[in-house]
């Protein structure tokens, strides 16, 4: 059965080429399924640390305890914040 490939584009730093090469010749296979592997493993690796995470989420979520319009000034600053810190990024 044939694989459906998808040809795409990235730009990479030189170190993580000549790491990805490296991989690739240690495994003894293409740069693209080196790659492919690495995509993989990351996301086994992030899907078994999610669960953790929310929960984290959850217990801090619970800890503050906001209500009404405690949450409501709450979220209004933290996304003043987030787009002050996206602004300063987009402006260097």
């Amino acid at each position: 059965m044939a694989t459906t490939t998808v040809k795409s584009t990235y730009a990479l730093d030189v170190e993580t080429v000549r790491a990805l090469e490296d991989v690739a010749r240690g495994w003894g296979v293409s740069k693209s399924e080196a790659l492919r592997r690495a995509i993989r493993a990351a996301r086994r690796e992030s899907a078994a640390v999610a669960p953790d995470a929310l929960a984290a989420l959850d217990t801090l979520q619970r800890s503050l305890a906001l209500k009404g319009r405690a949450a409501s000034g709450w979220e209004t600053k933290a996304r003043a914040a987030r787009r002050a810190a996206s602004l300063r990024r987009e402006s260097r």
